[in-house]
């Protein structure tokens, strides 16, 4: 086990450990048994209560943490030379992640009082949000790979109930079809990773891999071992966290209620990948082909989605392209090795993209279900919580100091410098577009004259006190959350840097140059100074595009040029998808179920059922019910025989 003091045991009994993950499924099995017997609000207290057990737990760990140790709750496969017990691993990593999931979930069930209190399947709801919970902690906490995969596999069925929730819209409900079908397909690559790394290790637990791993060193078949295993792992990423190609599921997940879209995008299922890698880092490290896919990825995806962002007009959709390119960050920065500034990135993003859908949530309620942004505008007059913690939220992921989104992504961008200048000029102008069209989504929402229907402006109002709190609070920490990683120059320590640090002991002695390098105050500087001035003229360059003229998107039917037309239907990467693999698809089922189905299997198993039929039609003829005439029978058949055996002689 990696960096565990000799005889390092649990503090605390087996039961405590299961609690964490087990009061949320307690939650899931009390709201589902009772779905319609209990009023929303009350599901939604029971919900929350569970979730909040879990993070004073969780609490309780990070405040007692000393080592990093595993508790085993019970032998599990035993097959030969295969022993995987299920246990979970207690270390910094899963701790923080701990914290998170719990902590931002507590505030997401919270808010779902006031947003779902009056779905008449509101039980339903709130027992699928804390299988999410129970799926993405039993994720971070187990201590080897098929636990891992376990909380994968979890997340990615609670996504496909949750979006799929309005399951009587058959949009919402293909959506839901599409996220689950495309994280097989991640899923896949990330499975055939766990085979190879036991056929290679002869073991799925972290310590007992990444011990071995860092042992063999630089050896050209480690190396190559290493490249294969984590070029898969990364497929299973790519397809969790939404990066190029498969990243088209989740601007669809919008179709679930915008508090799972908060759920999905903030602190669950798109940081699963960013986990994995941060988790198995000392295979990565041993793998540098394998970092320079992953920085190409995250950098192309990052650039990709902002510019989609840019013609959105549909409010979550927005912030959904938001998340794939912030995705594409936190990947930009695995691939240069800036692992702590990607879960700096992770936490940061969780706190101001939490804050922005919920925000989103709160317009939608108040706009009466609208979420096309060209029928907002004025609304920071009628719902000023609603703005002012959004502004703060755009701010953040804007990069403006000294907002958290500033600290981590800064991080990033200054590793990202030391890697490749070329890789560093890409990311600033993604971090304009970033700005641009966050504050494009803030001004046409927030300034101007409204612009919806009149039944819209009377029923326009500010969320109730279950919404507008965990707005707050969520506020509180994009405004601050940044400080626990402020640059060296400032005079600030680094808190997560130094309590992370026993993480990636291995990957430091593997390639101590990649942790040592820092840049010079003058150079930060002006890294932080271009950063700044870049997201300053995104925000700017919208406020005189939106505010100042006063310009509005186009209409659903107007005429777009070449460009214009090619960004605003998302580069047509679903159409393509649809022609290569959709149709083909459905074509050779169609053809399968003419020919094969209907042409062969089904005059087969129908023949058979005639013969049979027909041969009881036959025999039933015999069946007359009088013993005279079974007797007869019965005499025939004895001369029959005795005359054939005559014959014979």
């Amino acid at each position: 086990m990696e960096n565990v003091l000799p005889g390092a045991t649990a503090p605390y009994s087996a039961l405590f450990y299961a609690a964490i993950p087990g009061l949320p499924f307690l939650g899931f099995l009390i709201n589902g048994l009772l779905n319609r017997k209990l009023s929303g609000t009350l599901a939604g207290l029971i919900g929350s209560a569970t979730v909040l057990g879990s993070f004073l737990l969780s609490l309780t760990l990070f405040l007692s943490f000393k080592y990093q140790y595993t508790v085993q709750l019970f032998d599990w496969i035993s097959v030969g030379s295969l022993q995987i017990p299920f246990g979970y691993q207690i270390d910094q990593l899963s701790l923080i992640m701990l914290l998170l999931i719990t902590g931002v979930g507590f505030l997401i069930h919270v808010y779902s009082i006031g947003y779902m209190g009056h779905d008449e399947n509101a039980g339903k709801f709130f027992s699928f949000l804390n299988l999410f919970v129970f799926s993405m902690l039993i994720l971070v906490m187990g201590s080897n790979f098929v636990i891992l995969f376990i909380g994968w596999e979890g997340v990615g069925l609670c996504s496909y109930l949750l979006i799929g929730f309005w399951n009587k819209n058959t949009s919402y409900n293909n959506a839901a079809k599409k996220a689950f079908i495309i994280n097989r397909v991640g899923d896949l690559g990330f499975l055939l990773g766990i085979f190879l790394i036991y056929l290679t290790f002869n073991s799925v637990q972290y310590g007992e891999v990444f011990q071995k791993a860092s042992l063999s060193q630089f050896g050209p078949y480690t190396v190559g071992i290493c490249t294969a295993i984590t070029l898969l792992l990364f497929v299973g990423a790519m397809g969790k966290s939404a990066q190029l190609p498969l990243y088209t599921w989740l601007p669809d997940a919008m179709a679930g209620p915008t508090p799972v879209s908060a759920l999905i995008h903030a602190a669950t299922m798109v940081t699963a990948g960013i986990y994995l890698v941060l988790r198995a880092n000392v295979l990565f490290t041993l793998a540098p082909h394998t970092l320079e896919v992953v920085g190409i990825v995250g950098l192309a995806t990052a650039l990709f989605a902002a510019t989609i962002g840019l013609a959105q007009n549909d409010i979550k959709k927005v912030l959904a392209y938001s998340t794939v390119s912030q995705l594409g960050y936190m990947f930009l920065a695995l691939g240069v090795m800036g692992y702590t500034s990607s879960f700096f990135h992770v936490l940061t993003h969780a706190f101001f993209k939490a804050l922005l859908f919920l925000g989103a949530g709160s317009v939608i309620h108040g706009m009466s279900n609208e979420q096309d942004m060209r029928r907002m505008g004025g609304l920071r007059k009628a719902m000023p919580i609603t703005f002012i913690t959004m502004f703060i939220g755009c701010l953040a992921i804007a990069g403006i100091p000294p907002f958290a989104g500033f600290f981590s992504k800064d991080e990033i961008l200054s590793h990202v410098y030391e890697h490749s200048k070329v890789m560093w000029v890409i990311g600033v102008f993604t971090s304009l577009l970033t700005a641009f069209y966050m504050f494009r989504l803030l001004f046409l929402t927030f300034f101007g004259e409204f612009r919806g229907t009149e039944e819209q402006r009377h029923h326009l109002h500010e969320s109730p006190a279950s919404m507008t709190l965990p707005l707050i609070v969520l506020a509180v920490l994009s405004a601050v959350g940044g400080f626990m990683g402020a640059p060296m120059f400032l005079g600030g320590k680094h808190y997560l840097a130094d309590f992370l640090a026993p993480i990636f002991t291995y990957s430091k002695q593997i390639l101590p140059a990649a942790f040592g390098a820092e840049p010079d105050h003058n150079t930060e500087l002006m890294l932080i100074g271009i950063s700044v001035l870049a997201a300053v003229v995104g925000i700017v360059a919208a406020y005189v595009i939106y505010v100042a003229r006063a310009q509005r998107p186009a209409e659903e039917e107007a005429q777009r040029s070449g460009l214009d037309s090619l960004v605003y239907h998302k580069y047509y990467v679903d159409e393509l998808y649809n022609s290569l693999f959709v149709k083909p698809t459905m074509a050779l089922s169609t053809g399968l179920y003419k020919f094969v189905e209907n042409g062969i299997i089904d005059p087969i198993a129908n023949g058979v059922g005639r013969v049979t039929l027909a041969g009881g039609r036959f025999l039933r003829v015999v069946q007359t019910g009088s013993v005279e005439t079974y007797l007869l029978l019965m005499v025939l058949g004895i001369v029959l025989i005795l005359g054939l055996n005559m014959g014979r002689m």
